[in-house]
C-alpha cells in the first residue's frame, strides 16, 4: 500500500479529531480549571471537582475519550495489517501515545485519585488535608495526558502529510 486513503484515511482523520479534542479538554483543565478550583476554599474545591468528575463519565465526554481509544486501537491494528509505505511510524506512535499516555494514564493515575476524592466528605479535615495533594498530583498527571493526546494528534497529522 502506497498511501493512506479511503476508509483508512477517514479513520486517521477521526483519530486526529478525537485525540485533538481530548488534548483540548485536558489542556483546559491543566491551564485554568484546576487553578480556579485550587483557589477555592478546600471544601468548595473538593465539592466542585467531585461534581465535575461525576459529570465527566457521561456520554458526551466518554464518547470522545473512549471512542478515541477505540479509534487509536483500530488505527494501530489496520497499520500493522496494511503496513503503508508512508506514515507507519507516525501512526503507531500516535496510537501508543494516546492509548498509554492518555487513556492508560487516566486509569492508573487520574481515576484512583478521583475515586479517593469522591470518598471524602468535602467539609472534613481529611478532605482539607488531601485537597492540595490531589490538585498537585492530579494536575501533574493531567499535563502528561494533555501532552500525550496532543502529540498523538500531531503524529496522525504527520502521517497524513
Amino acid at each position: 500500500m502506497g498511501t493512506i486513503d479511503g476508509p483508512y484515511f477517514v479513520l486517521v482523520v477521526l483519530g486526529v479529531l478525537g485525540t485533538g479534542l481530548v488534548a483540548g479538554v485536558f489542556c483546559a483543565f491543566s491551564t485554568f480549571v484546576m487553578r480556579g478550583l485550587a483557589a477555592l476554599p478546600p471544601a468548595q474545591g473538593v465539592a466542585a471537582m467531585n461534581a465535575i468528575n461525576v459529570s465527566a463519565v457521561r456520554p458526551p465526554f466518554m464518547a470522545v475519550f473512549a471512542g478515541s481509544a477505540v479509534l487509536c486501537a483500530m488505527i494501530a491494528v489496520v497499520t500493522f495489517v496494511l503496513w503503508p509505505d508512508e506514515g507507519t511510524v507516525e501512526l503507531l506512535v500516535g496510537s501508543a501515545l494516546y492509548l498509554f499516555g492518555s487513556f492508560g494514564l487516566t486509569t492508573v493515575a487520574s481515576v484512583p485519585r478521583n475515586d479517593a476524592l469522591l470518598r471524602l466528605d468535602p467539609g472534613t479535615p481529611e478532605a482539607t488535608a488531601y485537597w492540595p495533594t490531589y490538585v498537585r498530583e492530579w494536575t501533574m498527571w493531567n499535563h502528561v495526558r494533555a501532552i500525550a493526546s496532543g502529540a498523538a494528534a500531531l503524529a496522525y497529522v504527520l502521517a497524513l502529510a
